[in-house]
C-alpha cells in the first residue's frame, strides 16, 4: 500500500463509519415480509414518493395500541402518494393469526407487514415498541421515535411537515 492509499484510507474511514448505519437501514428495507393479506412485500415496495412512515408494533404492546388510532388518523391526512404509512407487526409466529383481526378492529387501512421472526426488527436494532421511523424517498432514516405518549402524534405530524417542506 502506498502512502497515498494509506492516507486516503485513514481520511475516508470515519466517513464510512458515519454512513454505514444509513446504508444498513436502506438495505434492510429491502427485506421481504409477508403482508397480512398474504402477499410478500418490502418497505421499498410500499414507500411514498417523498416520505414513508414505518411503525413497529405488537398486539400485546399497550403504547402501540394507543398510538395506532392516531397513526391511522394521521395517515388519512396524507392520503396521496407523497407520504406512505407502513405498519410492521412483530408478534411471535404463535400470535400472527391475531394480527389481521386486530388490524381490522383498529381500522388500520395502510399495509401491515409481519416480522414474526423479527428479522427487520433486529436489523434496524429496534429495542422499544412502538418505534417509528420516517424515511425519505431514498430510504434514508430522517427521524426515529421510540415509545408513545399522548400527544406524540403532534410531533410526528410536525416532523412530516418539516421534511415535506425541506424537499420543496
Amino acid at each position: 500500500m502506498t502512502k497515498l492509499h494509506l492516507h486516503l484510507a485513514l481520511c475516508l474511514s470515519p466517513l464510512f463509519l458515519l454512513l454505514s448505519p444509513s446504508l444498513q437501514a436502506q438495505s434492510s428495507f429491502q427485506i421481504s415480509l409477508k403482508e397480512i393479506n398474504g402477499d410478500y412485500m418490502t418497505i421499498n415496495d410500499l414507500k411514498g414518493t417523498q416520505l414513508t412512515v414505518v411503525d413497529f408494533w405488537a398486539t400485546w404492546c399497550k403504547p402501540c395500541v394507543k398510538s395506532i388510532p392516531k397513526l391511522v388518523e394521521l395517515s388519512h391526512q396524507y392520503e396521496g402518494n407523497e407520504v406512505a404509512f407502513v405498519g410492521i407487526n412483530v408478534d411471535s409466529p404463535r400470535n400472527t393469526s391475531k394480527v389481521r383481526p386486530f388490524a381490522k378492529s383498529r381500522q388500520i387501512d395502510y399495509p401491515v407487514l409481519l416480522d414474526s421472526d423479527q428479522e427487520l426488527f433486529s436489523e434496524l436494532l429496534v429495542s422499544v415498541l412502538p418505534t417509528l421511523f420516517i424515511l425519505d424517498s431514498e430510504g434514508k432514516v430522517l427521524y426515529t421515535h421510540e415509545g408513545y405518549s399522548t400527544g406524540d402524534e403532534k410531533v410526528f405530524k410536525a416532523k412530516i411537515q418539516e421534511f415535506l417542506h425541506s424537499n420543496e
